[in-house]
């Protein structure tokens, strides 16, 4: 009889401590979580007696040039934001997986990252593709890809998607043609670059219709022709 009501003692005291931590991590606890804005608040004192030993939260490492996400199932999937927010310490610097990370071979390096995929669940409930790792610092840079990048702009509340590519133009034509990115309803911005440079040859097109891809290369003034050649693109746009 001893035994049984020890197992039961120990049960219940494992129970409890599970429920308290989750809304604090010492002194004062608090079992109403559904009531409070924090599961964990770990801010009373009690952790340290010296005003000098802070304390703070260690991360695990992970390393974002090989994680990847597990494989999602409508049975096993309980991140219904499609893993939206999630922050991480990377370890290593290098580029992420093409596949299974997000839009892949981003760039990465050691520090923070939170994984942004707004619209992870719009088409897809368990989407992970559509998302990408951006730093935490206090001027986080996209990295424009030739895959949809989430950029960290909104307009009217609208999240501004960016995408890199070329077109070529036949020097005797205003018209070109830029493929339109899947679920694009409006661009936004395009600025166009002289072929394998950094060097702007101009931010403006006459027309451009995504249904087609069809553009029409000037300004809303005058088209103009542009020389023969290829040229590389940023496309930025809504949907």
């Amino acid at each position: 009889m001893k035994l049984y009501l020890t197992s039961i003692v120990l049960a219940l005291t494992a129970s409890a401590n599970v429920t308290f931590a989750q809304i604090r991590a010492n002194n004062a606890i608090s079992t109403n979580i559904t009531g409070q804005s924090v599961f964990l608040d770990a801010s009373a004192n009690g952790f340290t007696t010296s005003a000098n030993n802070g304390k703070g939260i260690a991360f695990p490492r992970t390393d974002l040039t090989t994680f990847t996400f597990a494989t999602p199932t409508t049975s096993n999937f309980n991140f219904p934001t499609a893993y939206d927010g999630m922050i991480v310490y990377n370890s290593k610097s290098g580029t992420t997986p093409a596949t299974g990370s997000g839009v892949g071979g981003q760039t990465v390096a050691p520090g923070f990252y939170y994984f942004s995929n707004p619209t992870g669940g719009s088409a897809n409930a368990y989407a992970t593709s559509t998302g990408q790792w951006l730093p935490f610092s206090a001027n986080t840079k996209e990295n424009i890809l030739t895959t949809e990048t989430v950029t960290n702009r909104q307009i009217n509340s609208a999240q501004v998607y960016g995408i890199k590519g070329t077109f070529a133009a036949s020097g005797t034509s205003t018209s070109v043609t830029i493929p339109a990115p899947t679920g694009m309803t409006a661009m936004y911005a395009i600025t166009i670059y002289k072929a394998g440079s950094n060097t702007v040859y101009s931010r403006e097109l006459y027309s451009y219709d995504p249904a087609t891809g069809a553009a029409v290369t000037g300004s809303p003034s005058m088209s103009v022709v542009y020389p023969n050649g290829t040229y590389d693109y940023v496309l930025e746009y809504l949907k």
